[in-house]
């Protein structure tokens, strides 16, 4: 079960890989790499099928990262998740934000048992501050209905 503690956990580290940039603009990917360099976080795009990536080195894999980063955040295809969390854990990487749609339950299941702070069925941008108006919104909403995690 996510908890409130371990988005704040995961949300305090500052160096963070975003795997699933993509070169279509319009990909959550792209989104969530722009919103969280616009707020403050070192972002690095992974993405094995492209070098570069608005400009900005993109690297194959979290390997290439080893050292670089404290989290990573996955904006991928839930079997792309289940084979990064693992190579995350193989590096060193502690802290994993699933985006909603990249979950499985293999994944959740593989960072409990190998103690890594994991974050899943959550929008990272409805929690990193300061949140857009419509992802205050949904917050809010969420909040009224009881769903938000405690």
């Amino acid at each position: 079960m996510v908890t409130r503690k371990s988005i704040n956990d995961f949300l305090s580290v500052k160096k963070l890989a975003i795997v699933g940039v993509s070169r279509n603009t319009k990909k959550f990917g792209n989104v969530v790499f722009k919103e969280l360099k616009s707020k403050g976080y070192e972002v690095f795009p992974v993405n094995p099928n492209i070098t570069d990536f608005n400009g900005e080195k993109c690297y194959p894999n979290l390997q290439t990262l080893a050292g670089k980063v404290e989290g990573a955040v996955l904006v991928v295809p839930p079997y792309i998740t289940e084979k990064t969390v693992k190579e995350a854990a193989s590096v060193g990487i502690n802290n994993i934000w699933m985006q909603q749609g990249a979950e499985s339950e293999t994944a959740v299941s593989y960072c409990s048992e190998n103690k890594i702070n994991a974050v899943y069925g959550e929008c990272i941008l409805m929690f990193s501050e300061p949140a857009a108006f419509f992802h205050k919104a949904h917050r809010f909403v969420n909040g009224v209905f009881g769903k938000l995690p405690r």
